[in-house]
């Protein structure tokens, strides 16, 4: 007989920034998505982390080099941000299309590429 394993592998995500990183909540993607997190080795995708999209519409978290975002893929976009930190095991995120992001809190440093590429949030300090 099979017994299901009801016990999942505690782990605490930390949220303590989330409500710092996102300042304003204007739009976003209707119902949220599960990122397709395949070759995406952290643990955690805090709030703020930056979403892309490939060409076949699949939404991904931006990779990640060390302590800063890694190179766009080839036949990718940037679409928007994740509102609040989920583990990545769970990847299924809000993703803000338009509001304010504090650029200091959050996860890792933001570039003027995706910057001019995401028009419809503001990335400050504050």
């Amino acid at each position: 007989m099979r017994v299901a394993n009801l016990n999942d592998e505690s782990e605490i995500v930390e949220t303590g920034n989330d409500s710092i990183v996102i300042m304003n909540y204007l739009d976003g993607v209707n119902g949220g998505c599960t990122l397709d997190t395949t070759g995406f080795t952290l643990k955690v995708i805090h709030a703020g982390h930056i979403v892309i999209k490939d060409a076949a519409g699949n939404r991904k978290p931006m990779p990640v080099s060390g302590e800063a975002y890694g190179n766009l893929p080839e036949g990718h976009s940037y679409v928007g941000v994740v509102v609040a930190s989920v583990k990545a095991s769970d990847p299924r995120v809000g993703i803000m299309t338009r509001g304010k992001v504090n650029k200091e809190a959050s996860p890792y440093p933001v570039t003027e590429e995706m910057v001019s590429a995401l028009k419809l949030i503001e990335f400050t300090q504050d």
